[in-house]
């Protein structure tokens, strides 16, 4: 159904599951867990799992907090992008790796659900890509302080709004990971 014709393939995307990034995420542990399972069903199933890794000055390149959880370990034959903007696509080669693999369809875990999820969703559809969310696995931690909603809520808005986007030629879905397939 993506507008990219000639890209009939799936990849599993898991953005910023670092450890300073979810250290305190909401249900972080069941979230990880999940997204586990996600990454063991797309190697069995031949689906590309492509890691993507902010770098920031919280999150510098090489430090503790940088590195990604210890439960998800990616496969030197993996693609790897190191980014600096919320929007996995912004000046990395995302793009790149995805056209070399036919990937036309993104489904899309990770943290922060209310930031770089949310960026590289929107940046995904607008490049054409088919993008499914995957509801119960992506997170955030709670930045009520600041004014937002508590992080089920903003979980539960990001699933709900995505599961009604629309754009011509293409396709954006939200569904849980036990429902979750890597073929088209």
């Amino acid at each position: 159904m993506t507008v990219l014709s000639d890209r009939p393939n799936t990849a599993l995307l898991v953005i910023d599951v670092q450890n300073g990034v979810v250290a305190e995420a909401h249900q972080r542990d069941a979230v990880v867990a999940t997204i586990a399972e996600l990454v063991d069903r797309a190697r069995e199933q031949g689906a590309p799992v492509v890691w993507i890794q902010h770098n920031s000055e919280e999150l510098v390149r090489g430090s503790e907090s940088w590195e990604y959880v210890p439960e998800l370990v990616r496969l030197e034959s993996e693609p790897l992008v190191h980014k600096m903007f919320g929007d996995s696509f912004e000046d990395t080669d995302l793009a790149e790796v995805l056209s070399k693999a036919g990937i036309g369809r993104l489904v899309v875990t990770g943290a922060e659900t209310d930031a770089c999820v949310r960026s590289t969703i929107h940046g995904a559809f607008a490049r054409g890509y088919d993008v499914t969310l995957v509801g119960d696995a992506h997170t955030t931690f709670d930045k009520s302080q600041w004014g937002a909603p508590p992080p089920e809520q903003v979980i539960a808005h990001t699933n709900l709004y995505w599961h009604y986007q629309t754009a011509p030629g293409r396709t954006a879905a939200v569904t849980n990971a036990a429902d979750v397939t890597f073929t088209s």
